[in-house]
């Protein structure tokens, strides 16, 4: 019965359509067709809203390639970031019931929240989590790299996230920020992010075909697959991207339709069908400049084209002398754009998918240039310009280009020595393992193989199905670091760019089960210099040493008869037997030297 009652509630909300004979876009199609021509997307869909009516909706190329299914105005897409708008919107709505202030301390809702600093803790506001002026660059291979389903393990990692700048002083996209917004509203309202989307606009607006996790996108009927254009303009299909606990920052699947209503909302001052979604007030604050991104001063190219702020989950500038005020998403295989020119009362939605693509600008561009009577530029072969152009330089780039590459050098250990766990607080852990005597890096969802380049430094390739494409090179590097003691401690790489330093993550040593009878073998005193040392079990099957004077230190097995201290970095014990198999002796391998200790009958 409830789902009746709400079949019968959507079709309530159908908005009414325009004839698409607009004199405005007469030939429209023709030129949306030379856009997935040029870009050799596999499809994309458009949809334009003026006042409360749909101008235009149409779907062009194809939401599955391989079986020429076609894309039309209700195809499901991943919006990505073009989500940031409803996560802030729900804030607005719950300052408007007196729930929160955007001057309060996010800390105040998430006190489990730390940041990086104490001046971060005292005195970042909710505010700058909406417009990205917190200092934090975006640190996004944290999430992307390391994903998890708790978004309490997310907000833990934000501590260990160094900053660039100082709070307000400039800046800069960052996703967890969106994530906080997410869980500040679910601990006030008690309820999911997932939730608090539904119920505040999916179902108020009728957007039916809306979802918000991939789950639901891969049993949702009309939904696109995502396609990656390879450099032989083939498209390849991408897998689904589940961002899972990041979604408030980007996890929306849409239709062009569905995302008009959304566009209405916001053009009319945050009412739809009469009924007021978004308060008036949170509506002029949020399309208003809470921050400077850069000047993007005028170009000879593009007079009109111009400003560049940031409000609550939207951009702003001056489009052709428009106030236009838009916000993009990508995500693998997708990429999007929700756009709307309030003094206009126009709103402009594409969705494509297309891995990092052009599409959503271009087709924005040229349908803007049409609805606003304004002089028309030829977006679509100032692309194929471009493009010819960028061509043209990496070529040249690549002829000068000298390599930094140290020939003749080898790496400074076996390549089993290189194996392990590595981690870091801010980030996660990921494995170093040797297959077919190379060096594979395993993340939870991509694996790279390693290519030495010189000394400890090698050069990453994501291994996909078809192969490794060694080609395809990039200028990210990993370094092992190696400790005093001559073991490999760690690796460095340059992952979050904002910042001067590699991000540097901690190597546990694999270790090897072992079992209590034969940890039994170790137990005992070995007399070193006139010290007893004591080794032990403990908890049934764990070894142990102890010295006077210091703590007890756990023992991990590495290999047979090897052992690392647990807490401390570069100390092994190596257990020596005699010609019967008798443990005789303990070398103590430490920073300063190696130290052979007798064992006591």
């Amino acid at each position: 019965m409830k789902k009746l009652f709400f079949a019968v509630l959507s079709i309530c909300f159908i908005l009414p359509t325009i004839s698409q004979t607009d004199k405005r876009l007469k030939n429209i199609d023709k030129e949306l067709n030379k856009v997935l021509e040029a870009t050799n997307a596999a499809g994309f869909a458009v949809a334009v809203v003026e006042g409360s009516k749909i101008v235009y909706a149409k779907g062009f190329g194809y939401r599955d390639v391989e079986n020429k299914f076609p894309v039309d105005a209700n195809t499901l897409f991943a919006i990505g970031s073009s989500s940031k708008a409803f996560t802030s919107a729900v804030l607005g709505q719950l300052r408007s019931e007196d729930k929160l202030s955007f001057d309060d301390s996010p800390r105040k809702y998430i006190p489990e929240l730390e940041f990086y600093n104490d001046d971060m803790n005292n005195n970042i506001i909710i505010k700058d989590l909406m417009s990205h002026r917190t200092g934090l660059p975006r640190h996004d291979y944290s999430w992307y790299l390391f994903p998890t389903f708790d978004r309490d393990s997310l907000i833990q990692r934000i501590k260990y996230q160094e900053p660039f700048t100082g709070i307000r002083q400039q800046w800069y996209y960052n996703n967890f920020m969106f994530l906080a917004q997410g869980v500040i509203a679910e601990k006030i309202t008690g309820k999911s992010w997932e939730d608090n989307i539904r119920e505040r606009f999916l179902q108020p607006l009728g957007m039916s075909r809306t979802n918000v996790t991939i789950d639901e996108m891969k049993t949702a009927s009309n939904a696109a697959f995502g396609y990656e254009t390879k450099k032989d303009n083939s498209n390849s299909k991408m897998e689904y991207y589940d961002i899972a606990a990041m979604s408030p920052a980007g996890s929306i699947n849409s239709s062009v339709n569905d995302m008009s209503r959304w566009l209405v909302t916001w053009t009319n001052k945050g009412k739809f069908n009469d009924k007021e979604i978004i308060p008036e007030t949170y509506i002029n604050e949020a399309m208003s400049s809470q921050m400077i991104i850069n000047a993007n001063l005028p170009s000879k190219e593009t007079p009109g084209l111009h400003l560049s702020s940031y409000g609550y989950g939207w951009m702003m500038s001056s489009y052709k002398g428009h106030y236009r005020v838009e916000h993009g998403g990508n995500i693998d295989g997708f990429s999007a754009n929700a756009a709307f020119y309030p003094s206009d009362s126009l709103g402009i939605v594409v969705l494509t998918n297309q891995n990092g693509s052009q599409v959503p600008s271009l087709v924005r561009n040229t349908i803007a240039d049409r609805m606003l009577n304004v002089n028309k530029t030829d977006w679509t072969q100032r692309f194929i310009d471009d493009l010819e152009k960028a061509k043209k330089t990496q070529s040249e780039a690549k002829d000068k280009q000298t390599s930094t590459q140290v020939k003749n050098t080898k790496p400074s250990h076996i390549k089993q020595e290189y194996t392990g766990t590595y981690s870091h607080p801010a980030y996660g852990k990921f494995n170093v393992n040797v297959e077919r005597d190379s060096l594979f890096v395993n993340f939870k969802l991509i694996k790279m193989w390693l290519k030495h380049e010189h000394y400890d430094v090698f050069e990453p390739f994501q291994v996909e199905e078809e192969g490794i494409d060694t080609t395809d090179y990039g200028p990210l590097r990993f370094k092992f670091i190696m400790n005093t003691s001559g073991d490999i401690s760690g690796m460095e790489a340059q992952i979050e760019p904002a910042l001067p330093d590699p991000i540097s993550f901690k190597r546990t040593p694999k270790t090897i089960d072992v079992t209590a009878e034969d940890l039994n073998n170790y137990i005992g005193e070995y007399e070193l210099a006139g010290t007893t040392i004591k080794i032990y079990i403990k908890n049934k099957n764990v070894l142990y040493m102890f010295v006077a004077g210091q703590p007890e230190y756990e023992l991990l097995a590495l290999a047979k008869h090897k052992f690392s201290l647990k807490i401390l970095d570069g100390f092994k014990v190596e257990f020596i037997e005699d010609d019967n198999g008798n443990i005789i002796e303990a070398n103590f391998i430490q920073p300063n030297g190696t130290f052979t200790a007798k064992r006591k009958q």
